[in-house]
């Protein structure tokens, strides 16, 4: 198995926006959703009990979702994306603890890992003349080298903000309100965090008559 190739390499092949989006963010929502009807899921199926409480019967599926997200990439592509491999590896570590030692802590500590993990990654590419947040954004923005990397030092930033929020939250409020945080809060901070960098964006894209 192969990673994705650099974010302006000619033979890169690219995933339409809106599927990357939901091979990325789908797990989440779906991690989300068993969460809130994890109790009523459990009168219909009894064997979800086994696992434990909604959060556990939760972040089972959130280990499946993520495997078969990753499958779904690399069969179109055959390449695996880079960092979606990375939080994928610590959903299923942290999961797998989770289940085992019926310990809701360890799942609530994977979001301060891999944001943690990433923002160091990020930044400490950019100290190897690397901007590897293309690998993530390459299918929705075509920018300069100079754009990648003011692109990756802000995301490399805002992924230890987001760390930082976590443990926040998930020490200060109940599982419930984390989860819900986690997908109703992280990711509009996200959005429009997001939206932010678009003038900067714009001033980088690339001219496709040029290309």
């Amino acid at each position: 198995m192969e990673f994705e190739h650099s974010p302006n390499a000619a033979d890169r092949k690219e995933v339409a926006p809106l599927l990357k989006i939901a091979l990325e963010l789908g797990p989440l929502l779906l991690f989300f959703l068993a969460n809130s009807r994890g109790e009523m899921l459990a009168e219909r199926f009894p064997v979800i009990t086994d696992l434990g409480g909604p959060i556990f019967f939760a972040t089972a599926v959130f280990m499946v979702a993520i495997a078969v997200s990753l499958a779904v990439s690399y069969v179109l592509t055959r390449r695996l994306p880079v960092m979606p491999v990375v939080s994928g590896i610590v959903v299923l570590v942290f999961g797998a603890l989770t289940l085992w030692l019926q310990d809701e802590l360890f799942i609530k500590l994977k979001p301060t890992i891999v944001n943690v993990l990433f923002g160091a990654v990020l930044l400490g590419g950019l100290l190897f003349g690397k901007s590897l947040l293309g690998y993530v954004f390459d299918s929705v923005f075509r920018l300069d080298d100079a754009g990648w990397r003011k692109l990756t030092f802000r995301w490399g930033v805002f992924f230890f903000f987001l760390a930082a929020l976590n443990e926040v939250i998930w020490r200060s409020f109940s599982t419930d309100f984390w989860v819900s945080f986690k997908v109703f809060g992280m990711m509009p901070i996200t959005v429009v965090f997001t939206l932010m960098q678009l003038p900067m964006i714009q001033r980088h894209t690339l001219d496709h008559d040029k290309d």
